[in-house]
């Protein structure tokens, strides 16, 4: 099977085409209820956001057979990236069958019908589009608080922009390019959770007469990409409080931090039989969502014992809570271990923990390794003047 080759030698399949990749799953042909099908779609939930824009940029550079149901379960797997619930549509219509290519479902209930197209070359029947709605509506899959988007590969969509805005379906219907949606999904990965909502809302038909919510989803994708330095920041300045000495503080490179960081993954990934999808900068999850793990880096600090410094956010917390196994991972820069921490230990833990709360209400919890013997490492717990023993938690790597 096409997932196991995966797992046991994924050097063999990461620089084949999708169509090579095709070819070796199922019966190597992409039908409707097919084992190809469930195969490639397996396969896809698993690779990383990178291969997956590699396997679109492939559909549409040249087209091959099925090229276009390929980029249907493609253009689907970057719904669910960006969290959707997504429902796989039919490679072919028929009869009884309603023949949308995606259905994808947002945590508020709102839905969207989604229409692959590889160029807008062809006119598309809007009516037939507004039909699969009406019919889901009918069927009661969908709200009327749902709406139809076309996903265009090719750049060129003058003419279906045109098309849409002069029938009678211009409000519930919006068009977005391949490489536009990849791009949210991309810094949705990029980001922290409280962007994936915004990015979602992008998708929406919405009237941008007042401009206030897409300069707001701006500006949070920016100050998250901003928050791991502030955040450190703060964590030495107010967990440090008789340090005198200021204007001193040393960061450690995103780039060294990033590298790690994939270390830690794979190593853990390995460990626990789990291929882990990255969610956010910090998070990743299983495909069935069921195993979960947070992952932050800290460099070495030669103060007082204490010796690696963490920032745990509400929203981490939240993402691991939802899940059947959870981890927080701490990683530290200078060592060949790390401390994987189950979320249930973390949770106890919590109420002895300081917590800084700031002025834009992005609060998180202080979380201090101290060395106190060498090589015998605590979890500083400040409100109760303890500390956790971490040596049931240490993995090597």
């Amino acid at each position: 099977m096409l997932l196991d080759l995966w797992k046991s030698n994924k050097e063999s399949l990461e620089n084949k085409h999708i169509q090579q990749i095709v070819t070796i799953a199922g019966g190597g042909k992409l039908k409707d209820d097919s084992a190809c099908a469930q195969e490639v779609r397996a396969y896809l939930a698993e690779v990383d956001i990178g291969q997956i824009e590699t396997y679109i940029t492939q559909c549409l550079e040249k087209s091959f057979a099925d090229s276009g149901l390929v980029l249907q379960d493609l253009i689907n797997e970057v719904g669910r990236r960006l969290d959707f619930e997504v429902e796989n549509g039919f490679y072919q219509g028929g009869k009884n069958k309603i023949g949308f290519d995606g259905l994808w479902h947002a945590p508020d209930n709102f839905s969207i019908v989604v229409e692959v197209k590889t160029t807008d070359a062809y006119r598309i029947s809007l009516d037939k589009l507004a039909r699969y709605r009406k019919e889901l509506l009918k069927q009661g899959k969908i709200s009327e608080e749902s709406s139809i988007l076309l996903v265009v590969g090719r750049k060129d969509t003058g003419d279906l922009e045109a098309q849409v805005r002069g029938s009678k379906h211009a409000w519930d219907i919006r068009i977005i390019r391949a490489e536009a949606l990849l791009t949210l999904a991309k810094v949705k990965v990029a980001s922290e959770e409280d962007s994936s909502e915004k990015m979602r809302h992008i998708l929406r038909p919405v009237e941008y007469t007042l401009l206030d919510a897409l300069v707001d989803i701006v500006y949070t994708t920016s100050q998250d990409t901003e928050d791991v330095g502030i955040v450190e920041d703060d964590i030495l300045k107010k967990s440090i409080e008789n340090i005198e000495k200021k204007g001193t503080w040393e960061f450690t490179e995103t780039k060294i931090i990033n590298s790690l960081r994939n270390q830690i993954i794979e190593r853990f990934s390995s460990l626990k039989g789990q291929q882990l999808i990255k969610r956010t900068r910090a998070t990743y999850w299983s495909p069935s969502r069921t195993f979960r793990i947070a992952c932050t880096i800290s460099k070495r600090y030669e103060r007082e014992g204490q010796r690696y410094w963490y920032a745990y956010h509400p929203a981490w917390d939240k993402f691991l809570e939802d899940a059947d196994d959870a981890y927080l991972i701490l990683g530290c820069v200078d060592l060949e271990i790390i401390f994987a921490i189950p979320r249930k230990i973390i949770i106890r833990q919590l109420q002895h923990l300081n917590k800084t709360e700031r002025a834009d209400d992005k609060s998180y919890w202080h979380i201090a390794i101290a060395e106190f013997e060498k090589k015998k490492y605590q979890l500083v717990l400040p409100k109760n003047n303890s500390s956790l023993d971490l040596s049931p938690y240490v993995v090597g790597f």
